[in-house]
């Protein structure tokens, strides 16, 4: 039977706590006092902090244990209370713990060198191990978490010591210098490896010392050579002496950030070390499990020829691309497409949206782009808005399709319907993690990510549905995904990108190119998976809307020198007009490379989209 311990880990991602230390030195226990003696003198403050990591989502806590062995607290003349402060220790965490959050006895080195580094032997090493190890078992802890060891044979010692004593199971975690190194200079991915070889140990992974860009890169060294599960648990930066008060300066946002890398790059157990508060975790379990449900659970979709193999379900001949719309042919016969991105009302009034579709049309404008609820934001539903488009103006919609809200059963049944009702430009996109925007405690659903559900739009074009069942006439769809040419993790990004393509993507839209040359680069490495690419395209209102898309619109990238240009301009429609002339320049640059140019409207302002296209004047928009 298989331990709480390693039930928890079989969920996509394990949320872990944050530093103790640093919230003892918060409420004022000074730096030179025995932190584990505070189990005994001042429970209250230690379960109040466990109750802020367990309210923040964290999956397990660790107890206020670290230096509660022989020799640490003998230095404070507790060397006699080894057992009365594990056991408290554990009986604390527990109260604040509940019946769902599970309670890891932490355990740290000796705090003496151990030979041949230094003078103790590795039997009294053994023997403190054993002892403290045996006091937090006996009191109920549901496994025993090894941290911030610098020596790889300290913590083997540890591990095999105490794998004699318990059953437990073990999650080991080494430390780091900035080299990607341990003190002692063993490479870190050659220490870890070694440790995750020990039969003993369920997990192993990375704790304090860094910051999370340090460890990121340490992770990706140590992801190839092990096969056991990724714990990883950055301090908050570096420590800095802020009016006598030793600080850490990253925020929980740019915690958060990282946290969503680590799973990227392959890490189960995500927490944090030093300077972490319980602030920094509620953010960090809010992005990462959004991300777990949108790509650790997305499914890989057979295509209709598979599914049949299994089924005896006849895949049906799908529509041409050319006769499925407007967009389709156009796409096929190579000719440039123009749309304009129009963003869907807050409330239930279209008439704006009409209008402003019907200049768009007037002016020879291909489609009309809705986005389904971007930034994670409530909005009428783009669905409704593409029907009202179509009904009202000669013009095609590409509906924008967020896999964030919808679980597999009704996203089929939208596309049925999209289709049924004349909406045949679908383009499909995972979406943001809800906690980005004004909704953070909304749920994301993410059954399906958008190389998944790419897959099935696909298999609905052949009459299969996703339950490997043929139904005629099948839908016609035109099939687009996203793409983001300067994404933070490129070489994650043109790998799904092949994926879209492969799972039947026809065409891709990207996010606003505002460096001509990444884009170009992006095009030549995904060459050999080459669909019509449709180039996002921004027009800056001002520079300090230029400002706002480099700093805080995720995926976004603006060089400095459009922000240096935007930043000369005086006024408002000097800015407006300025923002025009560098959208023209970009697409004048990129136009070799792309087939069309879907351009956002700033603010609602579709002229300006427009005098971008050079439909009117920049002096009319």
């Amino acid at each position: 039977m298989s331990s709480r311990f390693e039930q928890l880990l079989e969920k996509d991602v394990v949320i872990a706590d944050g530093a103790m230390g640093t919230m003892l030195y918060q409420k004022g226990v000074f730096l030179n006092s025995c932190f584990d003696e505070i189990n005994l003198t001042k429970p209250e403050m230690v379960r109040d902090i466990h109750q802020g990591y367990v309210q923040a989502g964290s999956d397990f806590i660790e107890t206020n244990t670290f230096g509660a062995n022989r020799h640490k607290l003998g230095k404070f003349g507790l060397a006699d209370k080894v057992e009365q402060i594990n056991e408290t220790a554990v009986k604390i965490a527990r109260q604040a713990a509940g019946k769902d959050v599970l309670v890891a006895g932490s355990m740290g080195p000796i705090g003496h060198e151990v030979a041949p580094y230094g003078k103790m032997s590795a039997e009294e090493a053994r023997q403190s191990f054993q002892q403290q190890a045996i006091a937090l078992c006996n009191a109920g802890v549901d496994f025993l978490l090894l941290e911030t060891f610098d020596s790889a044979q300290e913590l083997i010692i540890a591990v095999r010591t105490i794998h004699k004593a318990t059953s437990l199971p073990i999650l080991a975690q080494m430390t780091l210098s900035e080299d990607d190194e341990t003190i002692y200079g063993k490479k870190i991915d050659k220490a870890i490896e070694q440790i995750a070889a020990e039969p003993a140990v369920t997990a192993v992974g990375l704790n304090c010392s860094v910051g999370p860009s340090e460890m990121l890169d340490s992770l990706e060294l140590i992801t190839p050579v092990i096969d056991k599960p990724i714990s990883i648990q950055p301090n908050a930066g570096l420590p800095r002496q802020v009016e006598n008060r030793t600080l850490y300066m990253c925020t929980p946002e740019y915690m958060a950030e990282y946290a969503k890398r680590f799973f990227e790059k392959g890490a189960k157990i995500i927490g944090g070390c030093c300077g972490t508060t319980p602030e920094h975790i509620r953010e960090l379990a809010k992005a990462v499990r959004g991300m777990s449900k949108a790509t650790a659970k997305a499914r890989t979709v057979s295509t209709p020829s598979e599914q049949s193999a299994s089924i005896q379900a006849e895949p049906q001949e799908a529509v041409p691309l050319e006769e499925r719309s407007r967009l389709g042919k156009k796409l096929t016969t190579g000719e440039m497409i123009t749309s304009v991105e129009i963003t869907p009302p807050r409330g239930i009034d279209l008439d704006s949206t009409l209008e402003n579709a019907k200049l768009c049309a007037k002016l020879g404008v291909d489609c009309i782009n809705l986005p389904d609820g971007p930034r994670a934001s409530s909005r009428i539903s783009p669905m409704v808005t593409a029907v009202k488009i179509q009904e009202h103006v000669d013009i095609e919609a590409i509906l924008h399709y967020c896999c964030r809200d919808r679980n597999l059963i009704g996203m089929q049944s939208d596309m049925l319907g999209a289709s049924a009702i004349g909406l045949h430009n679908i383009l499909v996109i995972t979406g943001d993690p809800p906690k980005l925007g004004k909704y953070p405690d909304a749920t994301g659903v993410f059954d399906m990510d958008s190389v998944g559900f790419t897959g099935v739009v696909k298999n609905l074009n052949h009459g299969i549905d996703i339950g490997g069942n043929s139904f005629s006439p099948p839908v016609y769809l035109t099939i687009g995904v996203g793409a983001n040419p300067v994404a933070a993790e490129l070489e994650r990004e043109i790998e799904r990108f092949k994926l879209k393509v492969q799972a039947g993507a026809e065409y891709a839209i990207t996010q606003p190119v505002f460096d001509p040359d990444s884009l170009v680069k992006f095009l030549e490495a995904v060459e050999d998976y080459k669909i019509p690419i449709i180039a996002g395209i921004w027009p800056f209102a001002s520079y300090k809307n230029a400002e706002f898309m480099a700093n805080e619109i995720p995926g976004v990238v603006v060089p400095k020198k459009l922000l240096d240009k935007m930043s000369k301009a005086k006024t408002k429609e000097e800015g407006k007009a300025l923002g025009i002339e560098i959208a023209r320049e970009i697409m004048e640059e990129i136009k070799p490379y792309v087939q069309g140019f879907a351009v956002s409207a700033p603010f609602g302002n579709v002229k300006t989209a427009l005098a971008a296209l050079g439909k009117l004047e920049p002096d009319n928009s």
